[in-house]
C-alpha cells in the first residue's frame, strides 16, 4: 500500500494501516482528506457547514467546534462543502488502496440472477434512505467506537475488489475473522433502524449513531435485536456468520458518514486494535 508523501503529514494518529504516519495533528480529530477517509473542519459556534445541500456531523472540542466530513471511496480531486453558504472546495490527496482477489463457489453471488437482481434493487431501496438519513437529535461520541468484534482483520477497507476476476466495488468496510457463533456488540449507542437477510450482506444489522453516523454489521449468524430498539456501547446485537457472500465466517463492519463509506479504523478509541 502507497501513499504519495504530501499526504503523509495529513495523516493523524489513528492510523488507517499498519506504517501508515504516526505524525501529530493539528487538533484531536482525525483529518484524513482522502478517498475513504475523513476531512474535520474547525467552524464558528453558529457557523453552518453542508455537502450537496445537506447537513454534517458537527462536534465540540475543547470549545472549539468542528464540521466532520465523510469522504465517498469514489471521490477523486476535490470535496465541495459549503460553509455559511459559500462553496469551499477542500483539496483531496491521491491513496492507492491495495487490490483483493477472491474466488466465490456461488457463482450467482458474482453474477446474480434476473430474480436476484430484483431482490438486490429492493434491498437497496431499504438500505439507502438509512444511509442518507440524519438523525439531529442524536449526539454521537463518534470519535470513541470499540469494535463489534475480536479477532485478526482478515480484509482492509478500501481494497479494489476482484471476484473470480471480475472487478466490483472497493471493499466499504473491514472484515474480522472470527468463529460463528461469537458475540457482536454495539460499537457505539444508537438506534436500530434495520435489520434483514439480505443478498450480499446476509443478516445483517443498522445502527444509527447520530447526525448521519450509520453502522452496518454483516454475514451474522444470528441477529438478536430489531428495529426501533436502543442499543448502548457494547450491547450485544447478534452473532458472527457467513450468511451472505462470504466464503467463511466473519464479521464485516461498514461506517458511514453523510452517506460515505469510511474507514472504520479511524473512529475507534485509542486502545482499540489497529
Amino acid at each position: 500500500m502507497t501513499i504519495k508523501k504530501t499526504a503523509l503529514a495529513l495523516l493523524s494518529v489513528f492510523t488507517i494501516s499498519a506504517g501508515a504516519s504516526t505524525a501529530l495533528p493539528s487538533h484531536p480529530l482525525p483529518n484524513h482528506p482522502i478517498a475513504g477517509g475523513i476531512i474535520s473542519l474547525p467552524i464558528d459556534n453558529e457557523g453552518s457547514v453542508t455537502l450537496n445541500d445537506k447537513p454534517v456531523l458537527t462536534t465540540q472540542v475543547d470549545g472549539q467546534r468542528y464540521a466532520v466530513i465523510g469522504v465517498s471511496l469514489k471521490a477523486e480531486d476535490t470535496l465541495t462543502l459549503k460553509i455559511d453558504g459559500e462553496e469551499q472546495p477542500q483539496l483531496l490527496e491521491d491513496f492507492a488502496y491495495e487490490e483483493q482477489h477472491i474466488e466465490i463457489k456461488n457463482t450467482r453471488k458474482v453474477n446474480p440472477q434476473k430474480n436476484d437482481m430484483d431482490r438486490i434493487g429492493r434491498e437497496y431501496n431499504q438500505m439507502t434512505p438509512v444511509y442518507k438519513s440524519f438523525s439531529a437529535e442524536l449526539t454521537p461520541d463518534w470519535n470513541q467506537m470499540i469494535l463489534p468484534t475480536t479477532g485478526p482483520y482478515s480484509s482492509a477497507f478500501g481494497l479494489k475488489r476482484f471476484f473470480n476476476g471480475q472487478a466490483r466495488n472497493p471493499h466499504s468496510g473491514i472484515d474480522i475473522a472470527a468463529p460463528e457463533g461469537k458475540d457482536i456488540i454495539a460499537p457505539a449507542g444508537g438506534t436500530v433502524v434495520l435489520t434483514g437477510d439480505f443478498f450480499f450482506n446476509g443478516q445483517s444489522v443498522f445502527i444509527d449513531h447520530g447526525q448521519g453516523l450509520i453502522s452496518m454489521m454483516c454475514h451474522m449468524s444470528r441477529i438478536d435485536v430489531k428495529e426501533g430498539d436502543i442499543v448502548q456501547q457494547g450491547d450485544l446485537i447478534g452473532a458472527v456468520g457467513k450468511t451472505g457472500r462470504a466464503t467463511g465466517p466473519h464479521l464485516h463492519w461498514t461506517v458511514s458518514l453523510n452517506n460515505a463509506r469510511v474507514n472504520p479504523k479511524l473512529l475507534l478509541k485509542a486502545d482499540q486494535p489497529k
